[in-house]
């Protein structure tokens, strides 16, 4: 029973942060669309402030034992990555 409690708050850290993550690049990509270039000092600041916050969220739960380290990390990458295809591509408009 208690192994299934600790699977139970694994899966819902997990899935609560990749979701974070999937706001912090909706709200970037939104940003690109509708206000700002990705050379503007605000999305640089929006996105260091947003990045720096879920890297918390993820050594928090790392530390909680929540998740693993290397699955924090592929958390990061991933957004990382996909912010910066949105970056390539709205350069290119």
């Amino acid at each position: 029973m208690a192994s299934d409690m600790i699977i139970n708050h694994q899966e819902k850290a997990h899935a609560l942060l990749k979701a974070d993550a999937d706001k912090i690049l909706k709200l970037i990509k939104v940003q690109m669309d509708n206000l700002t270039m990705p050379q503007c000092p605000l999305y640089e600041e929006v996105l260091d402030t947003q990045m720096f916050g879920l890297s918390r969220e993820i050594d928090f739960a790392v530390r909680l034992g929540l998740i693993e380290e290397s699955d924090g990390k592929v958390i990061l990458e991933q957004l990382e990555r996909e912010l910066s295809v949105l970056h390539e591509a709205s350069l290119k408009k």
